[in-house]
């Protein structure tokens, strides 16, 4: 699977910005319909956001495209759907999600969409943003809908985010600077996460988008917590999430060598052994092994 390090908001009613965040080196874009355009301008933001990720795509963009939809229980989640789901957009991302219900309907959606626009079957992602309680409390039953056949054959929600503003407020927590209000709520998408065979989920939005060096502490607690990336909210955030969540040189060489030397030694018939002083067998190798291929952008 390609990195997905960073998730950078861009308003879905500002052309300029919208342009701009296509070369920030973000690994990913999503265009907003949901929390930075005014209800009056939603729906007139719908066209433009999906010309503008098929332009992008047309000019082959370096990043994947996704559209932030509104919410299911509003009155503009069908229309911005109907609107945006076209060729140029990688994926769907979906607030408030509190349900498999919920998941199934957009999946249910798109796979039409994708059927009448002559997309691939199963080809956009679908990243659902947990951040209510509601959501938290629910978090293994809504991802073990998988279980359930997909409408395109293929389960396209493959990682899920945290949504900590929303979650906060529904809570009625007041969030510290190093965020220990929250640690129960990342755990438990970390949990379920792997639980239901999914990649490692993508963290809330730093709000303190000034505070340089919070940002980094915060990028080091959350990749150690496990996750994988981060949405950000500030061009400025881009560069930091992808050097906080992508690996190192070192890590990257110790991979090289657990892989070359346990190739060696599988082919001499062991599979167990010693690396820079340490055990590695078959889980320990497919972790190196994933490293690599993300490296090169593969699945």
């Amino acid at each position: 699977m390609p990195f997905c390090r960073s998730l950078l908001f861009a308003p879905g009613n500002h052309p300029r910005r919208v342009e701009k965040a296509f070369t920030l080196g973000a690994d990913a874009v999503i265009l907003d319909l949901e929390d930075s355009v005014p209800v009056s301008d939603k729906p007139a933001a719908r066209k433009p956001v999906a010309a503008a990720l098929a332009a992008s795509a047309r000019t082959q963009r370096r990043c994947r495209g996704y559209v932030r939809v509104n919410a299911m229980a509003t009155a503009f989640c069908f229309g911005d759907l109907l609107e945006t789901v076209d060729r140029g957009v990688d994926g769907v991302v979906l607030p408030k999600g509190e349900s498999a219900a919920d998941l199934h309907a957009i999946d249910w959606t798109i796979a039409n969409l994708e059927r009448e626009r002559g997309l691939e079957a199963g080809s956009l992602d679908l990243i659902p943003i947990v951040e209510t309680a509601a959501g938290i409390a629910r978090i293994d039953r809504i991802l073990q809908a998988r279980r359930l056949k997909p409408y395109s054959g293929v389960w396209r929600v493959r990682r899920v985010a945290f949504g900590a503003g929303d979650y906060s407020h529904d809570l009625g927590l007041s969030p510290t600077h190093e965020e220990p209000e929250l640690s129960h709520a990342r755990a438990c998408l970390v949990l379920a996460s792997r639980a239901a065979g999914l990649e490692a989920p993508i963290d809330s939005p730093w709000f303190h988008f000034k505070d340089r060096e919070g940002f980094r502490r915060a990028l080091e607690r959350s990749r150690r917590s496990g996750f994988q990336g981060r949405l950000c909210i500030h061009p400025d955030q881009v560069a930091d999430a992808n050097e906080g969540y992508g690996p190192s040189v070192e890590e990257i060489a110790e991979a090289e060598r657990i892989v070359a030397a346990f190739r060696a030694a599988e082919a001499a018939g062991s599979a167990a052994i010693q690396v820079d002083g340490q055990m590695v067998d078959y889980p320990i190798v497919r972790r190196a092994e994933r490293l690599l291929k993300a490296l090169k952008g593969e699945g």
